[in-house]
């Protein structure tokens, strides 16, 4: 359960300005509680903690815009192609952002790649972060990205594309190629996301 560290007032009035209902708590220690799109946010007197399947967007209201955060992404294939997923953990000096996977249908290998950094992007953009440190165990994808080998696939050069049109929405990133083991959560949460399909 990620949680944010804020002044439980100020994050009601970014819930309330997004549109979001916020109720009373449910006990003498909660101070209120908002749901949202699948996840209940609950606050206590120095923090909010978040709760549900899907709570990227309460989190992207909660959290002051700005900073620094390491993005790790990952896809898998079983068979190539064949079924793929997608992982992706967003981590900040605080701990764990946001994290999340999800099934993208049949695919290969170097596709569900792709789709896991522009997913990873989507959401590091959408919780306002203003620069980036991408992390990724797919050397292909790092190399095409940072434009030291070519894309010569019609459909990957489109999704390398779209991951450069992310990453300069961002005052500064970069793009690293690091080992499996340095990538694991991405890495676990996409073979999740595989198994529990």
């Amino acid at each position: 359960m990620p949680s944010v560290a804020c002044d439980p007032e100020e994050a009601r009035r970014r819930l309330e300005a997004a549109g979001v209902d916020v109720e009373p708590g449910n006990t003498e220690y909660e101070r209120w509680r908002a749901s949202h799109e699948g996840a209940v946010a609950v606050a206590y007197d120095d923090k909010v903690v978040v709760q549900g399947a899907t709570p990227v967007d309460l989190l992207a209201h909660l959290r002051e815009s700005g900073g620094r955060a390491h993005v790790y992404f990952d896809g898998a294939c079983r068979g190539n192609p064949g079924p793929a997923a997608v992982g992706y953990a967003i981590v900040t000096s605080d701990g764990v952002v946001a994290e999340g996977n999800e099934r993208i249908g049949r695919s290969t290998n170097n596709r569900a790649e792709y789709e896991a950094l522009v997913r990873a992007l989507e959401v590091a953009r959408d919780h306002g972060f203003d620069e980036v440190d991408v992390r990724g165990d797919s050397e292909l994808v790092v190399k095409q990205v940072r434009g030291e080998w070519n894309t010569n696939d019609p459909d990957l050069r489109e999704r390398r594309v779209t991951a450069l049109e992310l990453l300069s929405g961002f005052d500064r990133w970069s793009l690293e190629h690091v080992p499996r083991e340095i990538n694991d959560r991405a890495d676990s949460l996409a073979n999740e996301a595989l198994d529990d399909g």
